[in-house]
């Protein structure tokens, strides 16, 4: 069954039009869930002053890391309840819109972000969720999905469902001008593995595929130009709707091997997610590309990348200054001891399944061990 989802609204508009977009979903009391820096910046306080603008009663939590926690999650379901919520904005990163939409459904149906992770699909009702993106990188803004780490098992949750499909996106790209290179590099790179693994799997279609395309064309002809000038408004503008297309994309299809392997990294030893997916970017094209070469080769022709992908997606974490993993501060002894959890924890959240090869046990521990060689 092939089953479209997206958010009711996508708007490529001005933050200041947040107040009323808010009323109009009935949102009179929202608890605005946003990134600390986002905060402490001031590059929310155009949203803040939309909201006040348009005589709403709005609450602000903060507390967000940039690998959430299910303790943020859950503190943030309580501040809802506590303030009488009646909507839910995240204004940040994919950290900040996650925990919007997870607060969003454990305000309303309790319980732990364990008890709904995969392999529950949660499609459940909630109270309306509006996602307004600081970065051009996750597509939270559009998924039906959001990965939430349980801070006592160093796990990531992966929960899926149309209870964390927000109800409103808002991208308005001044909104990103800030980002410094590494958040920009990294967001982008995970917009990147987002459409290059929509485009090959498993349950891709027609649908997922011409989003992908042009989500990895954009984003192709953007990001190392944004990368190199900041401030460059339609490369930002760009980018930010590459990400969108990739994000609706990748709902419809859900991940693959990269970012099966790439979760339990991140939350073993903290790489940032686009960045450890662009690590294994080149390592998984290499293992998969003969299984399915010709949506592989669309790939490569979205992004000009020529005849060799794997070594064009080397290339491009060489220019943008993607580190090895052992170039983290990560002890050999460490990394080598956690390859068996880390396999257990990737085949486990399912998504491999959905890649064009199918990886064992085996095959994944030693992609892991030639991520580290490589």
């Amino acid at each position: 069954m092939t089953r479209i989802l997206s958010p009711r609204d996508i708007r490529l508009a001005s933050v200041s039009t947040l107040g009323e977009a808010a009323r109009a979903l009935g949102c009179l009391r929202p608890l605005v869930v946003v990134d600390p820096g986002v905060l402490t910046l001031g590059i929310a306080e155009p949203a803040l002053k939309a909201l006040s603008g348009a005589g709403l009663a709005a609450s602000v939590f903060s507390g967000v890391s940039p690998d959430p926690l299910d303790t943020e999650a859950m503190a943030a379901a309580q501040a809802a309840r506590d303030h009488g919520a009646d909507g839910i904005i995240g204004i940040g990163g994919g950290s900040a819109m996650d925990i919007a939409k997870v607060a969003a459904l454990l305000s309303r149906h309790g319980g732990h972000p364990r008890d709904h992770a995969v392999p529950k699909i949660v499609d459940l009702e909630v109270a309306p969720v509006i996602c307004v993106p600081t970065t051009a990188g996750t597509g939270s803004e559009v998924t039906r999905a959001a990965v939430i780490t349980d801070a006592a098992s160093h796990e990531k949750l992966l929960m899926l469902g149309t209870a964390l499909l927000p109800a409103l996106a808002l991208l308005d790209w001044e909104l990103t001008v800030t980002c410094p290179f590494r958040v920009t590099v990294d967001s982008g790179l995970d917009a990147l593995s987002h459409a290059l693994e929509a485009l090959v799997n498993r349950n891709a279609s027609p649908y997922s595929d011409g989003l992908a395309c042009e989500a990895l064309r954009l984003i192709g002809a953007n990001l190392e130009r944004v990368a190199g000038a900041p401030q460059d408004g339609e490369a930002r503008k760009a980018m930010l709707s590459g990400a969108m297309l990739a994000g609706l994309a990748v709902s419809h299809t859900s991940t693959a091997l990269i970012h099966g392997m790439s979760r339990p990294i991140g939350a073993a030893f903290h790489v940032p997610h686009g960045m450890s997916n662009a690590m294994l970017m080149p390592l998984v094209t290499r293992f998969s590309i003969a299984t399915a070469p010709q949506a592989y080769a669309r790939a490569a022709t979205a992004l000009g990348a020529g005849d060799d992908l794997a070594g064009w997606l080397e290339g491009l974490n060489t220019r943008l200054e993607v580190p090895k993993i052992r170039d983290r501060g990560i002890a050999a002894p460490d990394y080598d001891a956690m390859i068996p959890e880390m396999v257990r924890q990737a085949l486990a959240s399912g998504t491999p399944a959905n890649n064009p090869r199918l990886a064992t046990a085996g095959e994944v521990a030693d992609l892991y061990r030639a991520l580290w060689q490589g």
